[in-house]
C-alpha cells in the first residue's frame, strides 16, 4: 500500500496560533488521504518540541518536527523546526536555513510556494490567526498553480491580520470558522476524483527553487525586474518576483518581504540609522567640549573658541535629529 498522499495540506499560523493549530489537528482523522506541514511563527529555540508533544496529545496522526530529506507520508504532521525553514519537494522535506522572509525563519510563504510548485492542484493551503502578512504570497502562489485556499474565518481569529491580508488581496475558496476545517477537509478530499494537474507558473517555479537554495546565484534572480530600492537587511538590489498583489521583493542572497513589510523594515532600519546618529553626536560634541575646556585651561583661546562653536553647531544638529525622531509617524 502506497504511503505517498493524494494531498498535501499545508497549514500558517502566527499570533494566537497554539492554541489554533491543536483545535485543528483535533479533527484530522486517518481517513484523510493527505500529508499535513505546519509552520508556526512562534517556533523558537525549545518550542518545537513541546508544540510538538502538545499536537500529539491532541490527534490520532503521527505528528513530528520535520528532518530534511525525509520521505512524504500520508497521516504525518510534519511541524517546522525552531528558526528553520520548512518546504516540500517532489516527495520529500526540505528543511533549511535559508535567508528569513518578511522578517521570519520559519516562513510560511516560503512552505505554500514550495508545496505549490511541486504539488499545485494537490494543495490544500489554510491560514489562521496572526499578525501582519506572512502566508498571502504564498497563498496566492497556491491559487494560481491551482490549490484550494481556505483561511479562517477573521471575525473569530484571535489575530485576524494575516486573514484578512489574505482576503483583501485575493479571492479565496472558502472562509470558515476554525471548528469547520476538519469537516471541510473531509469533505474537499472525499469529493475529489481526479486531479487535474496545471501548469505552474515560471515565476513561482523560479521562486521555489530559489527558495530551496541556501545561498542564491546572481543569475536566479536577475530574470526578476529590478527596483530601486535596496535589501534593508544586507543592502543589496531588490527585486520584483511577484507583481499581482500581495507585491512580493527578493535580494540576491534570498531576504524577502511583502510590500508592508518592507516598509517596516526599512523604517527600522532607517530609525536605527537614526538612533545611532545620534549617538555618535552626542559622543562628537562631548569630545569637543573636552577639546575646549583644555586647551581654554591652557590658554589656547583661539582653538578653545573654535572647538566650543562646533560644539554648539553640533548641538543644534542633535535637536534637529531628536525632533525628527519624536515626531516620527508610526509605520501601519
Amino acid at each position: 500500500m502506497s504511503k505517498s498522499p493524494k494531498f498535501i495540506v499545508v497549514a500558517g499560523t502566527s499570533a494566537g496560533g497554539i492554541r489554533a493549530v491543536e483545535e485543528l489537528v483535533m479533527q484530522l482523522t486517518p481517513g484523510m488521504d493527505a500529508a499535513f506541514f505546519v509552520v508556526l511563527h512562534l517556533s523558537r529555540k525549545g518550542i518545537g518540541e513541546f508544540l510538538f508533544q502538545r499536537l500529539q496529545k491532541s490527534t490520532s496522526l503521527i505528528c513530528k518536527v520535520a528532518n530534511d530529506g525525509e520521505a512524504i507520508e500520508k497521516g504525518v504532521i510534519y511541524l517546522a523546526r525552531p528558526d528553520n525553514h520548512l518546504l516540500v519537494s517532489q516527495g520529500r522535506v526540505i528543511v533549511g536555513r535559508g535567508a528569513r522572509e518578511n522578517g521570519w525563519r520559519p516562513s510560511i510563504n516560503n512552505l505554500f510556494r514550495s508545496a505549490a510548485a511541486s504539488y499545485n492542484s494537490r494543495v490544500i493551503a489554510i491560514i489562521l490567526t496572526g499578525m501582519l502578512d506572512d502566508g498571502a504570497t504564498g497563498m496566492r502562489s497556491v491559487k494560481r498553480c491551482g490549490g484550494t485556499c481556505i483561511v479562517q474565518d477573521p471575525n473569530e481569529a484571535d489575530y485576524p491580520d494575516m486573514p484578512l491580508s489574505v482576503l483583501n488581496t485575493m479571492e479565496v475558496d472558502h472562509v470558515v470558522s476554525l471548528s469547520k476545517m476538519g469537516a471541510l477537509l473531509f469533505d474537499i478530499m472525499d469529493n475529489t476524483d481526479d486531479i487535474i494537474q496545471t501548469i505552474v507558473p515560471a515565476d513561482v517555479q523560479s521562486e521555489a527553487l530559489i527558495d530551496e537554495r541556501v545561498s542564491t546565484r546572481i543569475d536566479d534572480i536577475s530574470q526578476f525586474e529590478k527596483i530601486s530600492v535596496n535589501c534593508p537587511d544586507c543592502g543589496g538590489g531588490l527585486y520584483v518576483t511577484q507583481k499581482e498583489p500581495p507585491t512580493h521583493y527578493r535580494c540576491h542572497v534570498g531576504h524577502s518581504y511583502s510590500e508592508r513589510e518592507l516598509l517596516i523594515r526599512v523604517s527600522e532600519v532607517m530609525e536605527n540609522t537614526f538612533w545611532t546618529s545620534l549617538r555618535m553626536m552626542e559622543e562628537r560634541r562631548t569630545i569637543l567640549m573636552n577639546l575646549h575646556k583644555k586647551d581654554l585651561e591652557r590658554g589656547y583661546l583661539k582653538t578653545s573658541e573654535r572647538h566650543l562653536r562646533l560644539a554648539k553647531e553640533m548641538e543644534v544638529h542633535i535637536e534637529n535629529l531628536k525632533r525628527i525622531l519624536f515626531t516620527a509617524t508610526e509605520v501601519d
